[in-house]
């Protein structure tokens, strides 16, 4: 099974207080709430692929923690990643580390990147069925101001059509962008699946609809 989680943020104790308000006593609550919560979902030879900003912690801290946390890890870098730039720190212990990567799961192609793409490759693929083929996954913003931004662009942007290639039918513009900010998943990754139905009752709740 893989998984797929942003900015968890381990260790960054200004989080409970300042930007996610995350209301935890201290970063040790916090650290070990996150733990329970990935292991209560993610078993040993699960993948999780982690969308950037992983820890705040220096080398050894993130050492004992990655050890603590089933599954096999993998990173996308984010600009919170500071332990990387340590020679402490082993960077073997992910399956790879990229700043942006390009997967397949379950016949659907994932663009993946810390940071939103709003024009991603392989946008505008679809199926027979005119369903499409695929997602752009992305962390960084958090729930901020941007995360509205782009909700406003990706609802005009569904609103407009283009002709097909290869059948020059008339469509409406692809736009599948999921934010997959620890707290919408209560601090657990989630597949695919998990975070397109997460992404849908959200949109939901703001009364955006866009044709996925």
């Amino acid at each position: 099974m893989r998984y797929y989680i942003a900015d968890c943020h381990f260790y960054h104790y200004k989080l409970n207080e300042q930007m996610d308000c995350r209301g935890f006593e201290d970063v040790e609550i916090m650290n070990d709430y996150m733990v329970e919560q990935w292991n209560k979902k993610v078993r040993r030879n699960d993948e999780v692929v982690i969308l950037g900003d992983f820890s705040w912690g220096n080398a050894k801290q993130t050492t004992e923690l990655l050890e603590r946390l089933n599954g096999k890890k993998f990173l996308i870098r984010g600009n919170h990643d500071l332990y990387l730039d340590d020679k402490a720190f082993d960077p073997s212990i992910f399956g790879w580390i990229k700043d942006y990567a390009e997967l397949h799961d379950n016949r659907r192609k994932v663009v993946l990147s810390h940071y939103p793409m709003v024009c991603y490759n392989g946008q505008y693929r679809v199926d027979e069925k005119g369903k499409p083929k695929t997602w752009m996954l992305y962390g960084h913003i958090h729930n901020t101001r941007d995360q509205r931004f782009i909700d406003q662009y990706c609802q005009y942007v569904s609103k407009q059509t283009h002709h097909r290639i290869g059948t020059g039918d008339l469509a409406k513009v692809p736009m599948q962008m999921i934010n997959c900010f620890t707290m919408r998943s209560n601090y657990q990754p989630l597949t695919l699946d998990e975070w397109i139905e997460v992404e849908q009752k959200r949109l939901e709740s703001l009364n955006i609809q866009l044709d996925w």
